[in-house]
C-alpha cells in the first residue's frame, strides 16, 4: 500500500505539479465550450436547411455528415496540423483541435436533430402550414421546439464523447489536461500528475454527466 501510494499518490509531486495540470484544465473548459457551441449551433442549422428538402443541398449535408461521423477526429487533426502547412495553411494546435470536433459534433448533431425532425408526424406539419403559418414558421414554432426535446438524450451523450476528445490535443501540442500531465510525468518520474489528471477530468466531466442524465429525465416523454 505505501508502494502504491508513492506512486500514485505522492504529496511533494502533487503539489509541484497541479499548478501545471490546472492550467491544463483551463485549456480544456474553453476549447470543450467552444466546440460545444458551435457543434451543435451548426449542426441544428445544417437539419433546419435539411427540413427545406432541397436536393443539391441536402446530398452535400449528408454527405458531411457521413464522412465526419466515420473519419477518425485524430485522422483530421493530423492532416490538419501536419499537412496543410504544406499547401501554406498553418493552423495553431488549439484552432486545429477546436475546428475538428466542432465539425464532428455538428456532423452527429445534424443527423440526431434531423432525426427528431422527422419524429414530429406529418399532420402537424401541415396543420401549421394550413393555418397561414408557412413552412419556416411551422419549422420553427411547431416543430423545432419537438425536434429538440425528442433529441436533448442523444445530443447530450454525444457531445460528452466528443468533448472528452479535447485529449487527442496532446498529439500536437495542445497542453490540455493529458498533455501537461504527461509531460510532468516524464520530469517527476512518477504517476502521480496522471492521478492528477484523473482528478482534473472527473472535476470537469462528472458535473456534466450528472447534469446529462438530470436534463434526459427532465425532457423525457411522461409515459403514459
Amino acid at each position: 500500500m505505501d508502494r502504491f501510494l508513492e506512486t500514485f499518490f505522492n504529496p511533494v509531486v502533487m503539489a509541484k505539479y497541479a499548478p501545471d495540470v490546472i492550467a491544463g484544465m483551463g485549456v480544456t473548459l474553453v476549447i470543450a465550450a467552444a466546440v460545444i457551441v458551435a457543434g451543435i449551433a451548426l449542426g441544428l442549422g445544417l437539419a433546419c436547411l435539411r427540413a427545406y428538402r432541397r436536393k443539391i443541398p441536402n446530398f452535400f449535408i449528408i454527405c458531411y455528415a457521413d464522412i465526419f461521423r466515420a473519419l477518425p477526429p485524430l485522422v483530421l487533426i493530423l492532416i490538419l496540423y501536419f499537412g496543410f502547412p504544406s499547401i501554406g495553411i498553418r493552423l495553431s494546435g488549439s484552432m486545429v483541435l477546436f475546428i475538428v470536433l466542432s465539425l464532428t459534433l455538428a456532423a452527429f448533431a445534424e443527423e440526431i436533430f434531423w432525426a427528431g425532425f422527422s419524429s414530429v408526424e406529418k399532420g402537424q406539419w401541415e396543420a401549421g402550414i394550413a393555418t397561414g403559418l408557412g413552412f419556416t414558421r411551422t419549422l420553427v414554432y411547431v416543430a423545432l421546439p419537438q425536434a429538440v426535446r425528442l433529441a436533448m438524450p442523444p445530443l447530450v451523450n454525444r457531445v460528452l464523447a466528443i468533448t472528452k476528445m479535447t485529449a487527442l490535443g496532446s498529439a500536437i501540442g495542445v497542453v490540455e489536461i493529458l498533455s501537461a500531465s504527461t509531460t510532468a510525468q516524464s520530469f517527476s518520474g512518477s504517476a502521480t500528475p496522471l492521478t492528477l489528471s484523473v482528478i482534473a477530468y472527473l472535476a470537469i466531466f462528472m458535473p456534466m454527466v450528472v447534469f446529462a442524465r438530470w436534463l434526459e429525465n427532465r425532457t423525457a416523454w411522461k409515459k403514459r
